[in-house]
């Protein structure tokens, strides 16, 4: 079919996530049709370098055929069956297994979702169980920060702390707080990095005090935000943090969806932060994308109360630990394991690009350029000395983004702030092609800028 015959379909009959729907109806969409190794193709005939691994999560790239043939295989032998009812199958056992052997050692049990979202359906629900079973029903409060993520379910938007989802999602989970994030550049610098992280951390406290430590169940929070903006907190921020939870009885919940299974150079980001977790949601680079599956890592003191205390945990979904997602999710780990991908993130290709994608520090647009393994983001200013926003109106975000795009980079913008997060397999060589096509659109947005400033003012 040609290209306007499927946009006429999905425009026909199709809903997108996260979608101005009138909006892409009136433009059309991208029809991404094939893909291979760090770039994707679409209908036209353009080849795209994905700088976003797909939402995060083509952590292998694309066209590996060892794991179509663990799916084959899988859907030969057992397409599906539940792990309801005291069954199980190999798949989710062995999957099971292998995850704990990865995570931090306080980490031995996992339970399986379908998605990031289920798995913080589950968070919620498992924090809520566990300190009922405890004797403690009031510790009904879980304290998470603004602007985060967790997904778009009712308890995930709920979790989460983005503004515009909330103003759509109707009455919210109650008893869920939200305490400042730690975004320096946007919202710290009037303090040293390392005084905000500090700042930041004492809200948690403070918001602590205010609900009564009595009614506090645990505090959510991603090791680096992703879809917030690429957030690297300061260096003080997760120590000071962990000083705040170790006063009182309160469950981390660090979200790995994101940064877990080699992002940041390390398995998962708690590791890099040296955190402790009591639970881990988990989900996209646990199979690269290529089927959905998700869970959440559950630590001993939460885990063994769930077992020891016994009573049904009245929660689950149809595919949990579904067999030919888990036997995905299995290759994919052994193939990361045994080509060193976790390793060549922390040792070469995060610092190659640390290096490279800091030369964009010095673009007029550009107010800061950070990274942190194969995360990376860039804050597009109006003035570079104060590091004043363009009038939003401007949408100076979305026209880089749409601009990248065009000339063969996927780029996302998140307001004013462009993030990248490519495949962990892409080479130093298709790292200077990203860098060099950043650029390039940072120059064409720097040009079309002038040129709308220029017809205003003639106007």
């Amino acid at each position: 079919m040609h290209s306007q015959d499927l946009q006429a379909l999905d425009r026909a009959h199709h809903l997108h996530p996260f979608t101005d729907f009138k909006a892409l109806g009136e433009e059309g969409s991208r029809i991404v049709t094939h893909a291979e190794g760090v770039y994707i193709h679409d209908s036209e005939g353009n080849r795209i370098l994905d700088g976003m691994a797909g939402l995060w999560c083509v952590n292998l790239g694309y066209g590996r055929q060892e794991l179509v043939e663990a799916a084959t295989a899988q859907l030969r032998e057992l397409p599906y069956y539940n792990n309801f009812f005291k069954t199980t199958h190999p798949p989710a056992v062995k999957l099971a297994e292998k995850l704990c052997q990865l995570a931090p050692a306080h980490v031995n049990h996992v339970f399986f979702t379908g998605s990031g979202s289920e798995a913080n359906d589950t968070v919620l629900r498992m924090v809520r169980r566990y300190w009922a079973l405890k004797g403690k029903p009031e510790k009904q409060w879980i304290i998470s920060r603004e602007n985060a993520y967790h997904g778009s379910t009712v308890a995930g938007m709920s979790l989460g702390g983005m503004a515009p989802m909330h103003a759509q999602g109707g009455p919210l989970v109650p008893e869920i707080s939200h305490v400042r994030q730690p975004y320096w550049f946007g919202e710290g610098r009037d303090q040293s990095p390392e005084a905000f992280g500090r700042t930041c951390a004492e809200a948690i406290e403070a918001r602590i005090l205010e609900l009564g430590e009595d009614n506090v169940a645990a505090f959510i929070a991603e090791p680096v935000q992703g879809a917030g903006g690429a957030i690297m907190p300061p260096a003080s921020y997760w120590p000071a943090v962990k000083e705040v939870l170790a006063k009182y009885d309160i469950l981390l919940v660090v979200d790995e969806v994101i940064c877990g299974f080699g992002r940041l150079g390390e398995w998962f980001g708690s590791l890099h932060y040296d955190l402790e977790p009591d639970l881990m949601p988990i989900a996209k680079g646990l199979s690269s994308g290529y089927l959905p599956i998700g869970g959440v890592l559950v630590g001993d003191r939460v885990a063994e109360t769930l077992i020891e205390e016994g009573g049904e945990f009245f929660h689950g979904f149809t595919y949990s630990g579904h067999p030919v997602c888990a036997a995905v999710a299995l290759k994919n780990l052994e193939i990361m394991q045994a080509e060193g991908v976790v390793e060549g993130v922390r040792d070469d290709l995060g610092p190659y690009l640390a290096e490279r994608w800091a030369s964009l520090a010095e673009h007029p647009l550009v107010g800061e350029a950070r990274s942190l393994g194969l995360m990376g983001a860039l804050e597009l200013v109006a003035d570079k000395a104060s590091g004043g926003r363009f009038d939003k109106r401007l949408a100076v975000g979305n026209l880089c983004r749409d601009i990248c795009f065009a000339s063969g980079l996927v780029m996302r913008s998140v307001g004013d702030t462009m993030i990248i997060a490519p495949p962990l397999t892409i080479t130093r060589e298709q790292i200077d092609e990203l860098v060099a096509l950043a650029r390039d659109a940072l120059d064409e947005t720097a040009v079309r800028l002038a040129k709308t400033v220029q017809e205003e003012t003639t106007a």
